[in-house]
């Protein structure tokens, strides 16, 4: 009986076929897709009216951010048209501030006296949210005078609808989107740094901001089946994002209590007394949790 071929002759008698792998599908038309789903929304949310054009706007706002998150995963990949795309939905955004920062205002200070246990402060709480709900009105009558129906700030986000499918998605591979998310990720880690490091009002707000970006990022990519880390617990955890919101309720109210404040002199002096221990007193707990 003759010898049985062993794997080795096998191998060296016959031609081994070469083996190609196959790289995997670009994410980039999933995200475009995402992308601009997110400004529909957004076009949607501007339609409302009445009292519900004061959420409406906070959900359009939500979603341009997340719509310039998802740019941001293809910078310098998508094309030279992505820039002028991104600056038009940040330009729109910042115009859609007064009114969300005036509806914020509101907001906060139901939260603040939610949360307040002293008679004096729930009465002062109370007295600012009545004068703040009166300048909210003013602000919305204002803006919806000059952009009847926000008939032009809709008409330029189906613009930029329509601009998405021109960006060169195709471009975008999972890795490139993995890179663009770990660089936000370390953004956010250096902002975090510099906050707890006896940061100053701007650098806490740069550190929610980029921290919420990498959130937002990640979003994405997971929406459209991209495996991602998740975020380390020590960077951005849940309790970390409850306090950081509710250092920025203070951090609003007292920039409401300087020029252009819809508060008395006096309450701009009481509220400002109130909140600026209350902030250190929380930003304090948020720098020793996070060492």
């Amino acid at each position: 009986m003759g010898k049985s071929a062993t794997p080795s002759t096998l191998a060296g008698d016959l031609p081994v076929a070469a083996v190609h792998v196959l790289p995997m599908p670009s994410p980039g038309p999933a995200l475009r897709d995402y992308a601009r789903g997110e400004l529909e929304a957004a076009l949607d949310a501007l339609a409302q009216t009445g009292d519900d054009l004061h959420e409406g706007v906070h959900r359009a706002r939500k979603g341009l951010r997340r719509v310039r998150a998802t740019l941001a995963l293809g910078d310098g990949i998508l094309g030279p048209g992505v820039g002028l795309v991104d600056r038009e939905i940040k330009h729109l955004n910042t115009g859609l501030s007064l009114l969300r920062d005036a509806h914020a205002l509101v907001e906060t200070l139901a939260r603040l006296h939610k949360r307040s246990r002293k008679g004096a402060t729930r009465e002062l709480l109370a007295q600012a949210r009545a004068d703040a709900v009166v300048a909210r009105e003013a602000t919305a009558g204002a803006e919806v005078s000059m952009d009847p129906a926000m008939g032009q700030r809709r008409g330029l986000i189906e613009v930029l609808a329509a601009a998405l499918p021109a960006l060169d998605w195709e471009r975008l591979t999972p890795s490139a989107a993995r890179m663009a998310l770990a660089d936000s990720d370390e953004r956010s880690q250096r902002a975090r740094g510099i906050a707890l490091g006896k940061g100053g009002d701007s650098d806490w707000h740069r550190w929610r901001r980029r921290a919420r970006r990498a959130s937002q990022q990640r979003r994405a990519l997971e929406a459209v089946g991209v495996a991602v880390p998740a975020t380390a617990p020590e960077v951005f955890d849940k309790r970390t994002t409850e306090r950081l919101g509710e250092a920025q309720d203070l951090t609003l109210l007292l920039d409401h209590c300087g020029k252009g404040s819809p508060f008395s002199k006096t309450e701009r002096q009481a509220l400002r007394a109130y909140a600026e221990p209350a902030l250190a007193r929380l930003r304090k707990r948020i720098t020793t949790a996070r060492r």
